[in-house]
């Protein structure tokens, strides 16, 4: 992404309220490696992200590899999808075991933020998160009413520190997705966490 562009004025034009996060081209490595430190140094790009049907590459893959290097040494988490796709695409490379567990067993110092719940494997989602210190999950693509209850259930207790409120936007606004956040009966500390205070310590905001 080149300087002036459309994407990296929204972030310099938005007073601190948007922040970037950068791609990477699987298919050509060492570019993506280079490409990212530039998005993080130059343009104080906050994350990496991928999402691996994308790619028909599970996150496993060695391409992934110098990447979660990357990101491990420029201290940025490393953002996905898990669980079933949306779009008519294998949802394999979505399962939070074995990929995403082993991914972090690989990089314990690598933060990985686990977007789309990981639905219908949200109990393997929540058991990978409980795992691994630097594994969170984002609800991204989900209204609050369709979290599923054991996602909820985390939220009000253990996994108060473990979720991070998101969107999916412009597919789902921010109105639409907190629309009945009040029925999830999360205490005012876990709300606070989840619409907040957990992105602003993993993305160090």
């Amino acid at each position: 992404m080149e300087r002036g562009t459309e994407p990296v004025s929204f972030v310099s034009q938005s007073y601190g309220l948007l922040r970037g996060v950068a791609g990477a081209d699987l298919s050509r490595p060492v570019q993506a490696v280079r490409e990212l430190r530039r998005a993080v140094e130059e343009l104080d790009f906050v994350a990496l992200r991928v999402v691996p049907w994308l790619w028909k590459l599970p996150p496993t893959d060695r391409l992934y590899y110098p990447l979660y290097v990357a990101c491990v040494d420029l201290g940025i988490p490393f953002c996905t999808q898990v669980g079933n796709t949306g779009p008519l695409r294998p949802s394999e490379t979505g399962r939070p075991i074995p990929y995403i567990d082993q991914v972090a067993l690989d990089f314990p110092e690598l933060t990985i933020v686990c977007g789309h719940i990981g639905y219908p494997w949200t109990t393997e989602m929540i058991a990978v998160a409980d795992k691994h210190a630097n594994v969170c999950i984002d609800t991204s693509s989900y209204t609050a009413r369709r979290y599923p209850r054991e996602l909820v259930a985390y939220m009000r207790g253990r996994g108060r520190r473990k979720v991070l409120f998101g969107t999916n936007y412009p597919m789902i606004t921010p109105v639409q997705a907190l629309e009945h956040l009040g029925d999830l009966g999360l205490d005012e500390e876990a709300t606070e966490l989840f619409l907040s205070g957990n992105a602003r310590r993993v993305f160090k905001l």
